[in-house]
């Protein structure tokens, strides 16, 4: 990984070059089926600063708002009012995070974004800001960034929006757009072939995927895949659907189911990452229980849809799963550790101590600890301390620890743009 040393001077530079820039989201809602930009004056471009990287940033919500850091630093670098419950989903451009806010997705701008001249890149830092660029949803659900796409997908009609990335916080950006026969809490991710994985279901349930061409054709589809939740990428494009008992893997044209050994083996989140053919997932079993604690996580081999169950020292949540740049299985512990798992061994290679022991919520809107992969460290929220730390996976060093100030709930952030030439 990257030096620490290297990587924190780069940071305090683009710290000491930050402009502030003034700009303030529009009232009202967006048009229905369209994104939508406030009436505002379009941000003008800070006083280029050149520095030695890219200025990552994190975000995380809380009660009334979100508060930005510098990621090196973790000094705070701006803080959002937005009152109701709003998650973090990553945008695909490296500058801009999509907030599921009420009725709507809406672009945040970490405020970090570079440009090429000549031979010189020169990097930009300013104050982040809720932009008025917002897509319109009954019910915004999950949002799935592949190869420069982003894929929207809308709880309340079934709507999915595909939009590129780098153009997803222009207001007339174009989008491919897909209705799913029936509303439900569901998940898309498009390929770059155009393919489109989405699921199918309804309010009461949800079974299986269909796999739709680019003229929306469908070209392989499965109902084997009860109580369908969560998707992730793997290497060459393999996607990872979780089902109630095991999941179903689409690559290479066609859909494998993975069977969990359990008659019960819901797998409901995954962590998948490019570097690796194996994705990781949760694994739990007990149908009837109002929260279950797990203590085991699968690993599904999208080659040959093997599953192998391993297990840890403490059990952990839907937030507690991230994969690290070398394709390393991380997950937060209730102990308060973030275990390292070799996916091609399924070992546990390490625990790495960082917060105190905790325990779940039962509500899972309420603030429990969240791990977050960026730019070569791991992050990891502590709500019980209103803190932040960050860790060295390699050497298992917390080389930085903050203080929020606020009490953390979701968490995610950006690289930061690479350099581009207008």
């Amino acid at each position: 990984m990257r030096s620490h040393t290297t990587r924190t001077a780069a940071g305090l530079g683009a710290a000491l070059s930050l402009v502030l820039l003034s700009a303030c989201a529009a009232e009202g809602g967006p048009a229905s089926g369209s994104a939508s930009e406030s009436g505002t004056d379009a941000q003008e471009a800070p006083d280029a600063t050149e520095v030695q990287s890219r200025t990552p940033r994190v975000a995380v919500t809380y009660d009334g708002g979100i508060l930005v850091l510098d990621a090196m630093s973790l000094e705070p670098v701006g803080d959002i009012k937005l009152e109701g419950f709003n998650r973090l989903n990553p945008a695909g451009d490296e500058r801009h995070l999509m907030v599921s806010t009420g009725g709507e997705f809406r672009a945040l701008d970490l405020g970090t974004w570079a440009e090429a001249h000549g031979d010189h890149a020169h990097y930009w830092t300013a104050e982040p800001t809720l932009t008025g660029t917002a897509y319109d949803a009954v019910e915004p659900g999950h949002v799935v960034v592949h190869e420069g796409r982003t894929a929207l997908f809308d709880d309340g009609t079934g709507l999915v929006r595909v939009i590129d990335s780098e153009h997803v916080a222009d207001a007339d950006a174009a989008a491919r757009e897909h209705t799913t026969p029936s509303a439900h809490h569901g998940v898309a991710v498009e390929l770059s072939d155009d393919t489109l994985v989405v699921s199918e279901g309804t309010e009461e349930a949800r079974t299986g995927i269909r796999v739709l061409d680019g003229d929306d054709e469908e070209i392989a589809s499965s109902d084997d895949c009860p109580g369908v939740h969560g998707e992730a990428v793997a290497a060459d494009e393999a996607v990872v659907i979780g089902c109630e008992d095991g999941a179903v893997v689409y690559a290479d044209g066609k859909i494998t189911k993975v069977d969990a050994p359990d008659a019960y083996g819901r797998i409901g989140n995954q962590a998948g990452t490019e570097a690796s053919p194996v994705v990781l997932g949760d694994y739990k079993t007990d149908e009837d229980a109002e929260l279950e604690r797990p203590t085991r996580v699968s690993l599904i081999d999208t080659r040959d849809g093997g599953l192998e169950l391993v297990d840890l020292p403490s059990s952990y949540t839907f937030r507690s799963l991230a994969r690290g740049d070398d394709g390393e299985a991380l997950v937060l512990g209730t102990d308060g550790q973030v275990h390292v798992i070799d996916p091609g061994s399924a070992k546990l290679t390490k625990s790495i101590p960082v917060i105190d022991e905790w325990t779940e919520p039962v509500e899972w809107q309420d603030p429990r600890p969240a791990i977050l992969a960026l730019d070569g460290s791991v992050y990891v929220t502590d709500p019980a301390t209103d803190s932040i730390h960050a860790i060295d996976v390699e050497t298992g060093e917390v080389w930085k620890s903050a203080e929020l100030g606020v009490t953390p709930n979701e968490l995610n952030g950006v690289l930061g743009t690479e350099p581009h030439t207008h």
